[in-house]
């Protein structure tokens, strides 16, 4: 008894599969993609923005895919679809480097977003979701906490590469590295459920179950996915996603606002790391405050948080301890993608049909990332100023709050209605 106590329960080697493989693809493909543009656009003779389409080219993929995408995980095994996701993530980041013509990018961008698509955005909810009945959020937040810290060290390591090997050699290392270190950790460490391995999920034994028999009876309540796609919460859902992933995305022209008040680039890497370090720090309070005070009190704070990050950015610019701390706050925002979005899915809807209902209501993810970047962008343009996008992310942030209590207003009415089991 007490050796069954002392054991670590497989959950938590699920999560450290979960962190690595999904730490890779985001920090070390996603995330290192912007430091390959200057060197591939000066040698094939194209415009940054030119070859910068490939984004929007994976974000409409990803937005068509993470429908069918939930499917999918639902339906077949894990292992086998996230072994064929990283190959075709990271495969297509390796082929990058045989290129010699921005179609090559447009075209590969369609493998690069179909893998991402369960590397990145639905393996880690789902699998999580699957394995942990209690501290939910806290694992949600390590997660992202991961993700964050193997980009803080890949980054460098990519531009040291990139400036010592050239462009061509660094994405064929990096994609060939990732499917070397994340196959295996696929087959040794991840399972689809804790069925697979004879066991509860994590915390169901403290929630009451009795006996070591692995029974899925009150893990598996909630609604179907055709009854939440009725449902008002759905859409709130879809729209906080939608507006907290197109707040999220200042952050990538943070650099160019602090340059366009008169700091310099130094300035602006130094404040850029200290949103890093809000990240890492943001995924972990905002996992376990969710466990802790709930995930519609947590995301009203966060929110808020949010708010006052943008307010510092609006009406103290001249100073750089408060241009810090605004960015540093705002990277709780960036933080909520990962973990607020998923937990609030599960809170909402419960784990009957998680996977097709998160990756459905992921779509306004994945809108926003072909919407929001290039708005800000022609804004800026257009004014000279970034103030007009400042007030609008204080809007989306309020907007938020505001749906979330819509969200949870129509799981009451789900509940009264008996379609919540």
């Amino acid at each position: 008894m007490n050796q069954n106590k002392r054991k670590i329960h497989y959950a938590w080697w699920i999560l450290l599969g979960l962190c690595i493989m999904v730490g890779l693809g985001k920090g070390s493909l996603n995330n290192s993609a912007g430091l390959f543009l200057k060197q591939v656009s000066t040698d094939l003779g194209v415009g940054i923005g030119s070859l910068s389409l490939y984004f929007s080219v994976s974000a409409i993929v990803t937005m068509v895919f993470l429908p069918i995408g939930g499917k999918l995980m639902a339906k077949y095994d894990t292992r086998l679809i996230l072994i064929a996701a990283i190959i075709l993530q990271a495969g297509a980041f390796a082929l990058f480097g045989l290129m010699s013509s921005v179609w090559g990018w447009y075209v590969l961008a369609i493998p690069l977003a179909v893998g991402g698509v369960f590397i990145t955005v639905i393996a880690g909810p789902v699998l999580v979701n699957q394995w942990f009945k209690k501290s939910k959020g806290l694992a949600l937040g390590i997660m992202g906490a991961a993700g964050g810290a193997i980009g803080a060290i890949s980054q460098p390591v990519i531009g040291n590469l990139i400036a010592n090997q050239g462009w061509r050699t660094s994405y064929i290392i990096v994609g060939v590295t990732v499917i070397i270190i994340v196959v295996p950790i696929i087959l040794l460490l991840i399972r689809k459920s804790p069925q697979e391995k004879k066991t509860l999920p994590y915390g169901a034994g403290a929630a009451g179950d009795q006996g070591g028999t692995v029974t899925e009876e009150g893990d598996n309540k909630g609604v179907a996915l055709a009854v939440a796609r009725k449902s008002s919460a759905f859409y709130a859902l879809i729209t906080f996603f939608f507006l907290i992933t197109s707040a999220a995305s200042f952050s990538m022209h943070i650099p160019t606002y602090l340059m366009n008040k008169g700091f310099d680039v130094s300035f602006a890497g130094n404040v850029m790391a200290t949103n890093m370090i809000g990240v890492l720090i943001g995924s972990l309070v905002i996992g376990y405050a969710s466990d802790k005070f709930g995930t519609k009190n947590t995301t009203f704070l966060v929110m808020m948080l949010g708010v006052v990050a943008m307010s510092l950015l609006l009406f103290s610019a001249s100073s750089t301890l408060l241009i810090t701390v605004a960015v540093g706050l705002f990277g709780l925002v960036s933080a909520s993608i990962g973990t607020l979005g998923p937990a609030l899915t599960s809170s909402l809807f419960g784990n009957k049909e998680y996977s097709q209902i998160y990756s459905n209501a992921s779509l306004g993810l994945a809108i926003s990332s072909v919407v929001a970047l290039p708005a800000y962008g022609f804004v800026f343009d257009i004014t000279g100023s970034y103030t007009p996008v400042l007030y609008a992310i204080i809007v989306m942030l309020i907007i938020n709050i505001v749906c979330v209590g819509i969200a949870f207003n129509g799981k009451k009415k789900l509940e009264q209605a008996g379609l919540w089991n």
